[in-house]
């Protein structure tokens, strides 16, 4: 895109319209780049207001939250909203849940705290995921068996299409397994918030393998804050903290298999991790997958896999996206040679 197609174009006079605006700390794999021109986004009434313009002059947009699930390329043409809306409140209660709207700008760990604070257990074993509450269901963020779709009861988001605010139910944003409507169409809806329904009668999620292990020796149930700290300490055990070593967290989407394929595949490789669903299909640990074939600790230039999780793409220090999918299609091909299975990227690529 020509730098000349995005000057003398009519913004609102209310909008803070930037240009060249760096980036590096807005996504935490730490990557160099420039956005041509940025608007940071503080309250919902600006969303309207900027699209007009963008969508009459058809120049390329997105929306960037915190950055920690995004692959950012060294120059963004058009524009990039930056999402600051903030607030969170609860609006409602009842016997059996408690609904809570938060702005798409909040810092999901610290809304998962707050509601902690506020005694409304239910988002605990999601702790300590980066990125803004805005961002949490584009990806259906999920977490020691607990997916933030769960407990999702609307959003509210601008239409591009409709050009108008619309309130979505959990079956219009078409939740799936780190997967929406807003990952799949990411050009028509714009989150502004998001309404949470925390059930009263809450039930400890310890599932998953590394709660179930944490707890074994514990006799009673675990409080809410228990989970919470445990989810945490978990976390800063396995995965390196992006303010210190540039990264995603996980690159990769457990792949699903049929019933057919895991058996083909065990008889080949009997300690293969797999995790059954309910559709009777069964999931394998991309990491597992990635470790077997000798990347962990791999370095490739600026950029490597975490040596304690394969699962984790890093950069080192002066890394770059081109750098990073290089790397990212090399494991893949490797693990699709060995296995016959496709790793599918997880983050967005800007």
């Amino acid at each position: 895109m020509n730098s000349n197609q995005t000057t003398g174009l009519n913004w609102d006079a209310s909008l803070p319209i930037l240009r060249d605006t760096q980036l590096r700390e807005r996504n935490s794999l730490g990557f160099a780049a420039t956005a041509e021109l940025s608007c940071v986004i503080r309250g919902a009434e600006q969303i309207p207001l900027l699209m007009s313009t963008v969508l009459s002059a058809c120049i390329p947009w997105r929306v960037l939250g915190g950055g920690s699930n995004v692959v950012l390329p060294a120059h963004l043409p058009g524009i990039t909203l930056l999402m600051e809306i903030g607030g969170q409140a609860i609006i409602s209660t009842d016997q059996t849940a408690t609904q809570i709207r938060v702005g798409a700008g909040v810092n999901w760990h610290a809304f998962v705290t707050w509601s902690l604070m506020h005694g409304l257990p239910g988002l605990e074993n999601l702790a300590l995921i980066p990125g803004t509450t805005g961002a949490a269901p584009i990806q259906n963020i999920g977490a020691y068996g607990v997916e933030v779709s769960d407990l999702i009861q609307s959003i509210t988001a601008f239409d591009c299409t409709a050009q108008a605010f619309v309130e979505m139910t959990p079956d219009a944003c078409q939740f799936a397994y780190r997967d929406s409507i807003f990952k799949r169409q990411p050009q028509r809806y714009i989150i502004s918030a998001v309404t949470f329904s925390l059930p009263k009668n809450w039930v400890p999620q310890l599932q998953y393998a590394d709660l179930t292990n944490f707890f074994s020796s514990q006799k009673n149930l675990p409080s809410p804050t228990a989970i919470f700290d445990a989810v945490c300490t978990i976390r800063q055990n396995k995965l390196p903290d992006p303010k210190v070593i540039g990264n995603v967290g996980s690159f990769f989407k457990n792949p699903s298999v049929s019933q057919i394929q895991l058996t083909q595949l065990l008889n080949a490789f009997p300690k293969m991790i797999t995790y059954p669903q309910s559709n009777g299909s069964h999931k394998l640990a991309a990491g597992w997958l990635i470790d077997q074939c000798g990347f962990k600790g791999v370095q490739r230039g600026a950029v490597g896999v975490y040596e304690k999780q394969a699962l984790v793409l890093v950069n080192l220090g002066k890394g770059a996206a081109t750098e990073l999918l290089a790397l990212a299609s090399e494991i893949q091909a490797a693990v699709q040679d060995r296995f016959g299975v496709l790793l599918e990227i997880e983050p967005v690529r800007m």
